[in-house]
């Protein structure tokens, strides 16, 4: 987080005014992190005969299999009552479970406690989530964190804050931003800078404070242009879309000895920089990614333990591979990757500095805040129609 000389920063809250709670499931299932546990536990439950359907659903006071909900913005599964349904799995969709840990999730409504219909509607390859994670005691860790894919509330472990998608409208349509914000920049720095480096910024600067979480920003050209650039390469590597982050040649983590089929703990070697997990060994490990945490979580540590914990058996979420599948050593490795880059940037954002604040009350001033209250909802999206429980329509 970069030093700063002055107080009266202005709040995420306020530069991003639109936020809403991430999706919260109810239960644990309808994610896994390979698709064909998935449409295998789909199958297994449109198979059971009631009472067997109801207990294998989990019922909640929000979701039961006779709920009647409306279809899931932008999917195409089924709005029939679960308790009569017979047909396929709907097509899994990747989400952010955890930090830095994408599974994939039936995007099915009435799996989903509450699903946060207004965050789907805006779902697409041009949105940015980026999502407010738990400040630890004595933690390095980011306050912030950004998603290509829908973040979502984990059934265990540090609950993150409010999502904040950079755009309002898919397509990357109007910016999530105060409005005359980047206006208001414009005239410091020389140029309206783009959303997206809005965020880096925000990436860079971000810190908690005693009302929220606190941006300061630059009327610098100079520093606005060196913490921009080192936010861009922070959302790369958080989004991992294009092409994949790469540790210089000799520090690049390799598996030296092949992972056990049932893994059960995930052991480091600090004098050799390895990860241990039976006779399997993956290194070089930078100390950096294994100490990476968020929330006062040890990130590579939660990652695994989502892989390996036992599930009840009789459950849904017993319906898993039998083996540690290959895929998840890959993974394994481009998470070690983009935990040791990211710590990598850590110095380089303590040592940016604010001399030329642009202040809360200077955006007063400028009536850039407060933000209007239109700023807060959601916007308007729809020009077609959504369809409702058991099939009917309805218009928002």
């Amino acid at each position: 987080m970069p030093s700063v000389t002055h107080d009266d920063a202005p709040l995420l809250a306020d530069l991003m005014p639109w936020s809403v709670a991430p999706p919260r499931l109810g239960r644990r299932w309808p994610t896994a992190p390979d698709a064909a546990s998935l449409k295998a536990r789909w199958d297994t439950l449109v198979k059971a005969e009631e009472p067997d359907r109801e207990a294998l659903f989990e019922p909640t006071r929000s979701r039961t299999p006779h709920s009647a909900v409306a279809q899931l913005p932008g999917q195409s599964s089924g709005t029939g009552r679960l308790a009569r349904e017979s047909g396929p799995c709907p097509d899994p969709v990747r989400v952010l479970l955890a930090p830095f840990d994408e599974h994939w999730l039936i995007p099915d409504h009435r799996l989903i406690d509450s699903a946060r219909p207004e965050l789907w509607r805006v779902a697409d390859g041009q949105q940015v989530f980026t999502v407010e994670q738990t400040v630890a005691p004595d933690s390095s860790g980011p306050v912030l964190l950004v998603s290509s894919v829908l973040p979502l509330n984990p059934p265990h472990g540090p609950r993150p804050g409010r999502v904040r998608p950079l755009y309002r409208r898919p397509g990357g349509q109007e910016p999530n931003l105060a409005p005359g914000l980047r206006d208001h920049l414009a005239g410091h720095l020389g140029h309206s800078p783009a959303p997206a480096d809005v965020l880096a910024w925000i990436l860079t600067a971000a810190r908690p404070g005693a009302d929220g979480i606190e941006v300061p920003l630059t009327a610098d050209p100079e520093v606005w242009a060196r913490g921009v650039e080192r936010g861009r390469r922070t959302l790369w590597l958080m989004r991992r879309d294009g092409e994949r982050p790469k540790l210089p040649g000799g520090r690049r983590p390799y598996v030296r000895a092949p992972l056990p089929a049932r893994p059960l703990e995930l052991l480091y070697d600090r004098e050799e920089e390895a990860l241990l997990t039976g006779e399997g060994r993956i290194s070089p490990v930078p100390a950096e990614a294994w100490d990476f945490h968020v929330g006062g979580v040890r990130v590579l540590e939660a990652w695994f333990t989502r892989r390996t914990e036992r599930a009840e058996p009789g459950t849904l979420e017993a319906v898993r591979p039998t083996s540690w599948p290959q895929p998840w050593t890959s993974e394994l490795l481009e998470l070690v990757t983009v935990l040791a880059l990211l710590a990598e940037l850590r110095p380089e954002h303590a040592g940016l500095t604010a001399e030329t604040p642009i202040t809360a009350t200077e955006l007063r001033k400028a009536h850039v805040l407060p933000v209007p209250d239109t700023a807060r909802k959601p916007a308007s999206v729809l020009d077609h129609h959504e369809e409702g429980p058991e099939g009917q329509f309805t218009l928002i």
